[in-house]
């Protein structure tokens, strides 16, 4: 491997992890810091108010690619996005969370639509200094920094706080982001974009023209439903453990901790596989790892539920989720306009959220009318209708041809 390409994953690893210890401390942390000062689980719901930055960020992801014509000026979006990030993380150490808890929340938003922010600049900065051979391993390193955040923010990060409290544990935080951004701000890419001049045309609803390209519904469809037969499992995996007795500090090392351990290892193996395979060979034998985790999950149902098949299960779950996020991403890479990438990108990503959002809602109605077994049983089934639907919604000579416009 090149000293360029690996310089362009080093860069990428260090962006995705800037976005996703803070998130993740922020929304599984601070809950639990919460509850152990007593707040109540009302104040406790209020908090998934700081995600929603998230969901619409695409409403200003045009502004971004309308300001943006080279992998210069992204760079300059992610430092100072991030940076404001570090800053507003670093004024919330100054309140206290018992008396400013209003206060904290608005910042709290502030600092997540900053960071949603460097997210959007992020994904366009990846996909031009990515060549086409190199993003699938250049996706295995955002998906790595997202399982590595979460196991660094909702793990290390509450120990911190045991020993060092809310003031420092922020500091602490707002310096590390401060600090994963030295690698971007020294990159240089050799092959630097000239500006373009269809930028200047580009619309505040150009998500809206992102749909209305033609032959695009099966390709949504693809991103809608390939994470169906995992998210309802991954949501009522942990719930389904303590049903089985284990205890809350089983649990946080059985799924937290090995889980996203296991997820975060099998990233980079996914993208060498995609990158040696290609897309159109990889598009069946994801959904196909799926399948195959529902099917162990809805045959653990009928065992003892032994430890080591526990281990097992856990592992499987995390890692065919992490693999499918490098595909998922991969994809969404080579549909994207050009001059519209951050837009396009995002909206696409934005897509597997909402697809997610809605599965996982719906997981614990299901599991409550028809118990984790019956779950286990639709997840199969939307395993299986993907696997179906793949010769009709995934055209390769769709994806050839949008790559060479």
């Amino acid at each position: 491997m090149k000293k360029q390409e690996t310089t362009k994953y080093f860069t990428l690893l260090t962006l995705y992890l800037a976005q996703s210890i803070p998130m993740s401390f922020f929304s599984t942390v601070v809950p639990v810091i919460m509850r152990m000062e007593n707040y109540s689980l009302e104040s406790i719901g209020y908090l998934q108010l700081i995600k929603l930055p998230w969901i619409i960020k695409f409403l200003w992801a045009p502004m971004v690619d309308r300001n943006c014509s080279n992998t210069r000026q992204y760079r300059r979006w992610i430092l100072v996005s991030e940076t404001f990030y570090a800053v507003v993380i670093f004024s919330i150490g100054f309140l206290n969370l018992e008396t400013d808890f209003t206060s904290i929340i608005v910042l709290m938003v502030i600092a997540f639509t900053a960071s949603a922010t460097h997210d959007i600049a992020t994904d366009a900065f990846a996909i031009l200094i990515l060549k086409e051979r190199e993003r699938s391993l250049g996706n295995s390193m955002q998906s790595a920094g997202n399982f590595i955040g979460t196991l660094m923010g909702s793990g290390v990060l509450l120990v911190i706080y045991h020993y060092w409290g809310w003031q420092y544990l922020l500091f602490s935080l707002a310096a590390f982001v401060l600090v994963v951004l030295i690698p971007v701000s020294l990159y240089r890419d050799r092959e630097q974009k000239q500006p373009e001049q269809s930028r200047k045309n580009i619309s505040p609803l150009e998500f809206v023209w992102f749909f209305r390209q033609k032959k695009i519904g099966g390709h949504l469809l693809l991103l809608f439903l390939f994470y169906s037969g995992l998210i309802g499992i991954l949501t009522m995996v942990k719930p389904y453990l303590v049903d089985l007795g284990y205890s809350v500090k089983e649990i946080g090392f059985i799924s937290g901790i090995f889980g996203t351990a296991c997820g975060a290892a099998m990233t980079v193996p996914a993208g060498i596989f995609i990158r040696k395979v290609g897309l159109s060979k990889a598009v069946w034998v994801f959904p196909l790892i799926n399948l195959m985790v529902a099917f162990y999950f809805f045959g653990l149902s009928f065992t003892s539920h032994a430890t080591y098949l526990i281990y097992i299960a856990v592992a499987l779950l995390w890692s065919a989720y992490a693999m499918s996020s490098v595909f998922v991403y991969t994809l969404a890479m080579k549909i994207v306009r050009k001059g519209r990438e951050g837009t396009d990108f995002t909206l696409q990503i934005v897509i597997t959220h909402l697809s997610s959002l809605i599965i996982a809602v719906m997981s614990g109605k299901i599991a409550d009318a028809v118990t984790y077994r019956g779950l286990f049983v639709l997840e199969i089934g939307m395993g299986l209708l993907l696997i179906i639907l793949i010769p009709f919604i995934f055209k390769n000579h769709f994806y050839k041809s949008y790559a060479d416009s």
